[in-house]
């Protein structure tokens, strides 16, 4: 019986070595997505698979959250371009009857994004971000007051696996998670 504990402790130890090396919090699936980027070409789900990626809700407009958590994606853009990393990051509209490409593209230039790896996606409804943002990162979008342009969205960063599925939420808002985010995409490359 004892032998046969340790073999059991033994094969759960080696399935976690061969596994994602990093303390996950989510495990959603991605639905299905075909998006405009900023430069007015199109952008897939299909197109992200075989690749980690981390995603964002955000609009150029915004007031508030948009503008530590866009600067802290530039960031992140910045120090996984010094460590070497290999992601994708999307930054998914919130206000897309705003967010034109033409202003999705004046925006990324406002924090030096580097547009190999960082797209800016807009060409939906309100209604269909929304639906899009709950369902598959669990995160909630909410239609601006009739007296104000400001939409109501989480404001946290997801890690997407290269099948599709969100595994890890962060806080968007705070720059010591970026420094958590780098860690995982090094326990995972």
């Amino acid at each position: 019986m004892k032998l046969l504990q340790v073999l059991v402790f033994g094969l759960v130890l080696f399935l976690v070595a061969c596994g994602e090396d990093i303390e996950t919090n989510m495990s959603e699936d991605v639905s299905d997505f075909e998006y405009t980027t900023q430069d007015n070409e199109t952008l897939s789900n299909e197109e992200l698979e075989g690749e980690w990626w981390i995603a964002d809700f955000v609009f150029t407009n915004c007031t508030t959250v948009c503008l530590p958590m866009t600067t802290n994606m530039s960031s992140l853009q910045s120090t996984m371009e010094e460590e070497d990393l290999d992601a994708q990051l999307v930054s998914f509209s919130v206000d897309p009857d705003y967010d034109s490409p033409e202003v999705l593209k004046e925006y990324a230039q406002e924090y030096d994004a580097d547009l190999s790896n960082w797209s800016f996606l807009t060409g939906y409804d309100f209604e269909t971000i929304k639906e899009f943002s709950i369902t598959s990162f669990r995160s909630l979008v909410v239609e601006a007051q009739p007296d104000s342009d400001q939409v109501t969205h989480g404001t946290s960063f997801f890690l997407v696996n290269p099948e599709g599925k969100v595994i890890k939420s962060y806080d968007g808002v705070n720059s010591n998670e970026m420094d958590l985010i780098i860690e995982d995409l090094k326990a995972v490359s």
